[in-house]
Parts: C-alpha cells; structure tokens; sequence
C-alpha cells in the first residue's frame, strides 16, 4: 500500500509540476505543430496526428525538460553551473537552456560522438569536453565535473522537474486535438514516455498510451519483464538506446503505459524515409519510431483517432543519405546492371547513350578492369540508375542487348 501511496505521489506532483513547466517554457520554445498526412491515414486505416517535436527549438523534445529543470534550479539554488553527459538531443537541449537562462554549462559528450552534433552543442555557448569512448565513460567524468565545480548534474531522463517538462507534449497534444484514443511516443530511459503516460491519464484516463522501441535495443521492455542484465545493441535508432531505464521513469512506464511494441531496423528505416518523402517530415530514428509501429503493423492500434510523437529530427546526414538509397533500392527505384564490354574508348559512351534514350538517370557508374577473370581488352562495368519500375529497367536491358551490349540485373544496390 505504501508504494502504491508514494506512485500516487510522484504522479500527482509530475502532473502539477508539468502544468507548470508549460508556462515557465512557453516563451523559450515553440508550440509544435500536429499535421496529418492523408497516405499514413490510409495506409494505416486510422486518423493519425503527428506531433512534430523535431521542429521543437534544438531539433527535440529534450530542451522542454531541461528548461524547466533549470527553471528550478535557479528558483531554488545559488546555481553556479549545470553539467550532464549526452552525446545528443539532451546535450543541446542543456545548452540552450543553459544559455536562456544565463546559466554556465559544460557538456560531456563520448569521442565518438558526430561532429555534427558536437558543433551544434557547442553554438549553443555550452563548453563541450569529449571523453571516453561510451556514455558511461562520458557520464563518469561529468559527475566528476559537478563535484568539482559544485555544477547541479542534470539527468537526461530520470529526475521529476525532467519527467514534468517533457510531459508538456502531451498538454500540448490534449489542448489541440482533445483526447485521442492512443498516443504512441518512443521509449528509451523513459523520460518522454512517462511525462507523456501521467499527463495523458489524469487528463484523458480513456487514451491509451503506447511505447516503442527498437527490436534490438528494448531495453526499457526487457527491464520491465525483470531482464537487468540486457545489453541493447546499435539502432538506426540511436537516440533511444540506453544500458538501464531511470528507476522512476521504469516505475511510471509498469503502471501507465498499457504496451511497449517493438519494430526491427527496416521498419524504422522504412518510416525515416515515409515521413521525408510524404510528408516532408526530417525525423530521427528515435523520431521514427511511433511511425515505423503504424506503418509495419507490429501494433494494431485501437480506436480510430491515434497521436503519434515524433520526437526529434536531429539525424545525421550521412545515415539519412543512406537511408534515402536504401529505401530506394528497396523499393526497385535504384537498380545496378552489370555487363562486359570491350575496354576503348566511345564503349562506355555509346551504353550511356542508349541508356539516355531510355529516359535512365544515372547515378554511379563502375569499373573494374582488373579482375583475373577478365581479359585484358575487356571491363566490367557496374552502372546504377534510378528506375520509375521493373519493366522500365527491363525496357533499358532490351535496348543495350539490340545494340550489341550484355547487361544484367547484379542487384538492388545503393
């Protein structure tokens, strides 16, 4: 009975501190929107809203929590400093706190840690130190830079004023659509999860909320079943990746959300890449996650009305590029053909030309002309081309084999 005394607590004051936060940080960040995109509605057979935290100022919902919570500090404590460790969305969203507030702020962040996102937290006026190769390693040595400097340690996601910020979403999401039947958000510690849960169920106890996480990183699911020992491994995902979930959050998690479903790799990557060509959305892997659970079907959702929080949009261009070719040549739009030809000048031009006529836009073009099975007056060229389908590829074999040239179909590359 105690401990069920003490969760009615801490729900009960995480509700009350978000009503708050709401209004201590509605002047430093912008209000999201929520759009529907009519081919997510159909394809899902449901009315989705997106909540679109990736346009949320630093790219995330972290920042919400971090405001408040420094807020507090400030109310509360002479604050010489804040420090936290993150190699991402919380390190940014610190810093820009940090900075509203007029507050000193050191960022740990892993070695390994993108560059991208290392400049960004530094624009913010945070200093940036880069230790260790892991976040533990990094997370070790910030605490060690709070006992030194007497700095507050700022939780990414296991502290009531953090819980309280991000659960601002779902104030927002109630005043704007009303209650809806689910709301589906990431779960990686569990911050954004439980501030989302408390709000939802004291304001709308009928709405249902659904985790999600990665299939290869559900960590906050396995701990729930009394798995401590899991180790998650690399996610597209990557923001949502943790070793442990936060001892409060996990507790929040076991009581208001009613499922965590899980979605593998190609689902997520599937749902980066839906949001930016349908609905123009740039999302994350973690961003993704609510979307790539309606797009693969992993999680039939109940009612008709369903909210999904995208939750941050901060990916890295590279893997997006990736991502983009993936998708493509998943999807037969990017198609390698490979075929010997005589190795002189004008060959390769007369392929291309054939291909130009057949309305091919080229992407890459490979040789190889040192294969031991070659001979020495022949090459092997690998030509990659975008395909609006199978018979317009069919369609260009035809042509280059009337004109004398062998190609074939290698494979669906990127």
């Amino acid at each position: 009975m105690n401990d069920l005394n003490e969760f009615a607590d801490i729900s009960k004051e995480i509700y009350d501190l978000s009503t708050q936060a709401l209004e201590v940080i509605r002047k430093y960040v912008h209000r999201t929107p929520m759009i529907s995109i009519a081919s997510l509605n159909e394809e899902v057979g449901k009315s989705v809203a997106l909540k679109l935290e990736n346009m949320q100022k630093t790219g995330s919902f972290k920042v919400r929590g971090a405001l408040f919570k420094i807020h507090r500090l400030v109310e509360r404590t002479n604050l010489k400093g804040v420090v936290t460790a993150s190699s991402g969305n919380h390190a940014q969203g610190v810093a820009y706190a940090a900075k509203a507030f007029g507050v000193r702020a050191v960022i740990v962040m892993p070695e390994t840690a993108s560059p991208t996102k290392v400049n960004a937290t530094k624009s913010y006026g945070a200093e940036v130190v880069l230790h260790g190769k892991i976040y533990d390693d990094a997370y070790a040595r910030a605490l060690a830079i709070a006992s030194e400097k007497g700095y507050e340690f700022i939780h990414p996601f296991d502290d009531v004023e953090v819980i309280a910020g991000q659960g601002t979403v779902a104030l927002e999401i109630v005043d704007e659509v009303g209650c809806p039947d689910e709301v589906l958000t990431p779960v990686g510690g569990g911050g954004l999860a439980s501030g989302i849960a408390v709000v939802m169920k004291n304001l709308c106890g009928n709405s249902r909320v659904i985790g999600v996480q990665p299939l290869v990183a559900s960590t906050m699911k396995r701990f729930l079943r009394g798995d401590v020992s899991y180790t998650p491994h690399y996610s597209i995902a990557d923001g949502v990746v943790v070793k442990k979930p936060g001892e409060i959050t996990s507790k929040i998690i076991r009581a208001l959300i009613d499922d965590i479903v899980l979605v593998d790799e190609e689902h997520i990557s599937r749902a980066v890449f839906f949001l930016l060509e349908r609905g123009k959305i740039i999302a994350e892997g973690a961003g993704a996650l609510a979307t790539a659970a309606l797009l693969s079907k992993t999680h039939e959702p109940c009612g008709d009305f369903i909210t999904a929080v995208i939750s941050g949009g901060n990916i890295d261009p590279p893997l997006l590029s990736r991502i983009i070719m993936h998708e493509m040549a998943k999807a037969g739009r990017l198609v390698a053909i490979e075929g010997v030809v005589d190795d002189k000048p004008g060959v390769l031009h007369d392929v291309l030309e054939v291909l130009a006529i057949n309305n091919i836009n080229v992407v890459d073009v490979r040789h190889d002309r040192y294969s031991p099975q070659m001979l020495p007056t022949k090459a092997i060229v690998e030509i990659v081309f975008e395909a609006l389908s199978y018979s317009s590829v069919e369609d260009a074999l035809g042509s280059l084999g009337k004109k004398g040239f062998k190609f074939r179909v290698k494979h669906l590359a990127y």
